[in-house]
């Protein structure tokens, strides 16, 4: 049996999930497992697959990246598909597909995982000197503080027994904003 697995960072993304699910039940998809959570989130659905697969059956995603956040993730995944006796199988993996049945398609898998990983770590590394050269340059100033206003009416709602949600809600402010906030003026 063939099973996919789509996913979309956001809601806004519609047009992509849709896509995703096209596809994989035009590859022979008889179950899809599909969710809209970043990839960093919890994602239920993609463990729901993973305990719905079974031995012989194959897992389809459409790219790579709807699967797995990084190397590591991806090698744990596929480990835990091999162990069932599960195969993964990518339908557009730099315009051909992929298919971790063969000892060739798993290690084209590994290889460009690996490729990938470490661009991201790249990109991620210029990044941070980008934001070091704009900070030497006064161009980066990071995040506006919060208004002391808002600091004085967090901390009066609190003392006014009000849950941190509905003072966040209330000052159009985050709730780890509030806590930071209560924290600070605890202290």
């Amino acid at each position: 049996m063939q099973v996919g697995y789509a996913r979309t960072s956001t809601a806004d993304q519609v047009a992509g999930f849709e896509a995703q699910k096209r596809d994989l039940i035009q590859a022979g998809c008889e179950e899809v497992f599909s969710e809209q959570v970043s990839s960093v989130a919890q994602r239920a659905e993609l463990e729901n697959v993973l305990k719905f697969v079974r031995r012989k059956d194959t897992l389809v995603v459409t790219k790579l990246d709807r699967l797995a956040r990084s190397t590591q993730h991806l090698l744990m995944i596929v480990d835990e598909l091999e162990a069932k006796g599960v195969a993964l199988r990518i339908l557009d993996f730099g315009g051909a597909e992929v298919d971790t049945k063969s000892p060739s398609g798993k290690l084209t898998l590994t290889m460009f995982a690996a490729m990938a990983q470490f661009e991201r770590e790249m990109m991620l590394e210029r990044q941070r000197e980008g934001i070091a050269k704009a900070k030497l340059a006064g161009k980066y100033k990071g995040r506006a503080p919060v208004a002391k206003e808002k600091i004085e009416q967090a901390c009066l709602l609190r003392s006014q027994g009000m849950k941190v949600a509905d003072i966040a809600k209330r000052l159009s402010i985050g709730r780890a904003t509030v806590y930071r906030v209560l924290k600070g003026a605890a202290q």
